[in-house]
């Protein structure tokens, strides 16, 4: 691949690239096919150091820098979207469990998460609402030294396989974060299958039916559950699915430049058609500027500067975008035959328009954007 096509990735994420290209790529089509990714993959990635990129290192952790963590998840992106959309989970958990969570909470389940022994998952979405958290309709009710939950969440991304949920619910009016595991009493875990991209997420629905668990399950103070952990969760997931995206758009350009420079129409390649070339280069020009954006989100991220909120709502507003936009140029340039099950560039289409829902839709960013610049 000629080098304007090849993304900058830090030294750690070679060694992420060798681990897609032998162990996810190979299973890409059964992966979206079955609807599920394997849980000895997930072993696999813990001995990469993949399920701990946000565990810090005392508890058996990697905790990259920002840099890495980015260029990592484009490597993931480029395998394969549900691979690397599961290790956002595992991100949305872990981050906030570390900032928030008490002691014991960090000893007891960021090793068994960062060794692949627990797969965690964040649960947010409802039934009745998606992108306004403050409407959550899940109850929870504090009674002697339980909290008791009440209500359903859905599109669970690893709910199907899930040990551990970071809840979140409503408490006399205030969020709060609430670890369950699962079989705890008056959990119930419903599979939901068919979502048209992230196919391999196993995603679930979970009812809540007086659901007790002790009150040192609390993640952070009462109150504290929607405006600190559920947005830091979050920001977190935005920032990698960002990078994630790119990833996805790298991977339906080298595609395409792949197909295009074997595929002869008239008499020559079909790389050598001017159309054909202003497509590739809309490729190559959107998928590096949408790099270089979550590069400066992560810049800032590592800074511990405010403004890196506003910069990752930016980077996944458009590396999304650039994932639908090349995915879509992807599918028109191999025609037929990218329109076929089982062809890389038919998965990426479907797999990228889930980008520009997850974490936030495209609309909620616009209007997050808009108000941080008084528009």
């Amino acid at each position: 691949m000629n080098t304007p096509l090849k993304a900058t990735s830090a030294p750690a994420a070679e060694a992420v690239r060798r681990f897609v290209e032998s162990r996810v790529m190979p299973l890409a089509v059964q992966m979206d096919q079955e609807q599920e990714i394997p849980r000895i993959l997930f072993t696999e990635m813990a001995a990469e150091g993949l399920t701990g990129l946000a565990v810090p290192v005392k508890y058996g952790g990697t905790a990259v820098d920002y840099a890495t963590l980015g260029a990592i998840h484009e490597e993931l992106g480029r395998g394969l979207a549900s691979v690397q959309n599961a290790c956002t989970v595992f991100g949305m958990v872990c981050k906030p469990l570390s900032r928030f969570g008490s002691e014991a909470q960090k000893d007891k389940w960021l090793p068994a998460i960062a060794a692949g022994e627990v797969i965690p998952a964040i649960a947010i979405t409802e039934p009745g609402v998606g992108s306004d958290i403050s409407k959550l309709e899940t109850e929870a009710v504090q009674e002697d030294g339980q909290i008791i939950l009440n209500g359903s969440k859905k599109y669970i991304t690893l709910g199907q396989i899930a040990d551990l949920f970071l809840v979140f619910a409503r408490l006399n009016g205030r969020g709060v974060a609430v670890l369950v595991e699962r079989g705890t009493p008056g959990l119930r875990i419903n599979p939901l299958r068919g979502l048209m991209g992230l196919r391999a997420n196993m995603l679930a629905e979970l009812t809540f039916e007086n659901c007790s668990v002790p009150v040192e399950n609390l993640v952070g103070k009462i109150g504290f559950g929607f405006t600190h952990v559920a947005n830091y969760a979050l920001d977190e997931g935005r920032y990698t699915t960002a990078c994630g995206s790119v990833g996805l758009a790298q991977a339906c350009l080298e595609h395409s430049f792949h197909y295009t420079g074997e595929r002869f129409q008239f008499g020559e390649p079909l790389r050598k058609h001017q159309l054909v070339q202003k497509m590739l280069s809309e490729m190559i020009t959107e998928t590096k500027a949408a790099r270089e954006l979550c590069a400066a989100a992560g810049r800032l991220r590592e800074q511990g500067d405010p403004a890196a909120i506003t910069e990752t709502l930016v980077a996944k507003y458009h590396a999304s975008k650039t994932a639908v936009h090349a995915a879509d140029h992807a599918l028109q340039l191999h025609g037929a035959s990218g329109c076929m099950n089982g062809n890389p560039v038919e998965r990426l289409y479907r797999d990228a328009k889930i980008m520009e829902i997850i974490e936030g839709t495209s609309q909620m960013h616009e209007l997050q954007i808009a108000r941080t610049f008084r528009l």
